[in-house]
């Protein structure tokens, strides 16, 4: 009972006392008195010692910022508009620093912090990254900006390229004198560029190269886009090319060009004012002709101001930080992430260009931060799984996930832990061994592959929900939520509240209803279009995002459903077919799927495009065997992907009339190069109904 007594008190006196400086032995609790051995107070000692060890070294959980079971607040006793529980009261958090208003403000303070330090990486073909520096990245843009005001650009100016450092320097141009960035990509097609470019009257576009700046180039010589005038090239062209612009009144620059008029007219920066537009983003959307959101950098600075209000405390963005830049930067998600990093100094390194390689980049790059799509978090989890073999090996590898889940139940979070030396450090060198932090956004991602990759990798993973028109970010995941199933609570900056949907049967009155997000961080409206400005913001300034939220008791907001794209069947019953596809997907087989409804029919069907990676060996298990197209043709390889989907979704609640009757595998992935996906990733649904328009009427004739 002594020895007992002993221990406890050591325990106990450890728990309370010991710190890194402390000397171990002044803090042991006299030993009482027993008649041991030397041998076995040696073996006392060593195990006295290897207790107060672990007790100083074992893994602390993460403070959350706010109680997790109380994450927002009723605004005014509405239980159906809430705010962040971060700030005091009702009134929307705007400015993190009150003297950075604006993005050029907020560039300019990464200049001071980094003390000149690298801003913006590229690399070449299997070289290391080279860095080009903050100041350097100003004076650029200073030259730049000077040399667009030379050739009389006064308002808009649109970049047509991918993701690469001159992309943002020409955006840093654009800021040093108030002007406005209009992004431009190729998915929207010669029409919607044409579109965008009449709208916002463009007469200098900037493009990475000679192809881009063709397609122009045949705009202007066709009379559809007669604005432009002047065309900047990041790389060289050909002078059959500059002779084909002269001819119709186009000039052709390279940027160096450009940037060396810019040094012989330099003009002193014209810095913008918070309520100046920043950029107007032209949304791809799924139908019609795309609308340009009119974000100004007062939107900008005060998203970016709640996403730092959010991470204080939890995790700091330093100079010695860096993200791997690949998704499109013509879209908010990844403008949003950068902007951060360079308002606290730090570093973006620019993936090659060639997705191929994006994982080559990545490992050189070594990356801390990791800002990610849902698509690529499945296809890491498909990866890791598929990895995992022998029946032995999958036994440790799900013991081990298992184990790290529960510590991230109680709030833990590392990447140094027993298992992940022996079961995860592969898959963490994978990225690059230094990822901290990983953003998803921009479409669902399922409870188990969050909760998975978050043991795997180790690393904080947020998820957040919003869109162009909130600037980015409405909601955000805390750290220290380990929790799954929803997109966190409101940020700082914006209220969100749920209005009623009689038509689906949501009730904001039973916590469910259409989302609704007010605050700084809301956008002005769409460019010269009134009419969709006031289908979206009403007289309130609230913004109608179409999509259906729930709250949970946590005050975390969970999507439910999509107001738009819904249909009718014939015997009255909605459906929402993204609902269906979010279900539809955890289906081991299945690696995209689209739902189709037909108001003249009773019933849904489905494309699905299997999952090449783990198809053939799932049909293989199911007695199938053939090559990957073969088993897409088979019929009978066809109905048991049928049945399982069904399977799933009957385990998820979807009604009888929500579940596909009928399925056409397709063996081609949905993607961006074939138009079926935008380039945020979302299914193009009227073009994939003209794409399988045979195919779907094939379904609904031969389906009893």
């Amino acid at each position: 009972m002594q020895f007992q007594e002993w221990l406890r008190s050591l325990f106990s006196h450890a728990e309370t006392k010991v710190s890194d400086s402390d000397d171990l032995w002044t803090l042991l609790p006299s030993l009482p008195s027993l008649s041991l051995s030397t041998s076995s107070l040696l073996g006392l000692g060593a195990l006295a010692s290897l207790t107060v060890c672990w007790l100083v070294t074992r893994p602390r959980p993460m403070s959350p910022p706010c109680d997790l079971q109380a994450q927002s607040v009723a605004v005014g006793g509405d239980p159906s508009c809430r705010r962040s529980a971060l700030i005091k009261d009702d009134t929307l958090f705007e400015f993190y620093h009150d003297d950075i208003r604006t993005v050029y403000e907020m560039f300019q303070r990464g200049v001071k912090v980094s003390g000149n330090g690298p801003c913006l990486g590229f690399r070449k073909p299997g070289q290391p990254y080279e860095w080009i520096s903050y100041v350097e990245v100003t004076q650029q843009a200073q030259w730049m900006g000077s040399g667009m005001i030379a050739k009389g650009c006064q308002k808009y100016v649109a970049v047509f390229s991918p993701n690469r450092p001159e992309w943002v320097i020409s955006e840093m141009a654009c800021y040093t004198y108030s002007m406005v960035l209009v992004p431009l990509y190729d998915t929207l097609g010669t029409e919607a560029m044409v579109h965008i470019l009449n709208l916002a009257e463009i007469t200098l576009v900037i493009c990475d190269k000679e192809e881009r700046a063709a397609s122009l180039l045949e705009c202007k010589e066709n009379g559809t886009a007669p604005e432009i005038s002047c065309l900047v090239l990041f790389t060289d062209f050909s002078q059959k090319f500059a002779e084909r612009a002269k001819k119709c009144q186009v000039e052709v620059l390279r940027r160096d060009q450009l940037m060396e008029l810019g040094k012989q007219n330099l003009k002193d920066p014209v810095p913008p004012q918070p309520e100046d537009l920043a950029v107007v983003c032209f949304t791809s959307g799924t139908t019609g002709k795309p609308k340009g959101a009119m974000i100004t950098h007062g939107n900008i600075a005060s998203n970016t101001s709640s996403v730092i209000k959010i991470l204080e405390g939890s995790f700091v963005i330093t100079t010695e930080d860096v993200s791997i830049s690949y998704l499109p930067l013509a879209h908010m998600f990844e403008r949003m992430i950068q902007l951060t990093m360079y308002y606290f100094g730090a570093r973006v390194g620019f993936f090659q260009g060639d997705i191929s390689l994006l994982m080559d980049d990545i490992k050189t790059l070594k990356p801390t931060l990791f800002p990610v799509v849902p698509r690529i978090l499945n296809r890491i989890y498909d990866k890791i799984q598929g990895s995992v073999t022998s029946p032995f090996q999958r036994a440790l590898f799900n013991y081990a996930v298992r184990r790290k889940q529960a510590e991230l139940r109680s709030g833990i979070v590392r990447n140094n832990s027993l298992w992940d030396k022996l079961v995860f450090r592969k898959i963490q060198a994978s990225l690059g061994g230094n990822v901290r932090f990983a953003l998803t956004a921009s479409a669902p991602i399922s409870s188990s592959v969050l909760s998975f990759l978050r043991a795997t990798l180790g690393c904080i993973i947020c998820e957040g929900y919003g869109q162009t028109e909130c600037t980015g970010g409405c909601t955000f995941s805390l750290v220290g939520d380990n929790s799954t199933g929803h997109v966190g609570s409101p940020v700082p900056g914006a209220m969100v509240k749920l209005v009623d949907i009689p038509d689906m049967n949501y009730y904001a009155k039973n916590g469910e209803g259409e989302i609704c997000v007010r605050g700084p961080s809301v956008f002005k409206g769409y460019l010269k279009d009134p009419e969709k400005t006031a289908e979206a913001l009403d007289s309130d300034g609230w913004l109608h995002t179409g999509d259906v939220g729930q709250w949970l008791p946590t005050g975390t907001l969970r999507i439910i459903d999509r107001k738009k794209h819904i249909f009718k069947l014939c015997q009255g019953e909605y459906v929402a077919p993204e609902k269906i596809e979010n279900v539809y997907q955890r289906s081991v087989p299945v690696l995209q799927v689209f739902v189709h409804g037909d108001s003249l029919q009773s019933y849904v069907v489905g494309i699905v495009v299997p999952d090449r990676e783990v198809f053939v060996a799932w049909a293989k298990e199911r007695g199938f065997v053939g090559s990957y197209e073969e088993l897409c043709q088979n019929p009978d390889v066809k109905n048991a992907v049928l049945e399982d989907v069904r399977s799933v979704g009957k385990e998820a609640g979807l009604k009888s009339f929500e579940q596909v009757k009928d399925l056409y595998l397709h063996p081609e992935t949905f993607s961006t190069a074939n138009g079926l996906l935008t380039p945020t990733l979302k299914i193009r649904r009227a073009d994939i109904r003209r794409v399988f328009q045979e195919q779907l009427s094939s379904m609904y004739k031969s389906t009893i």
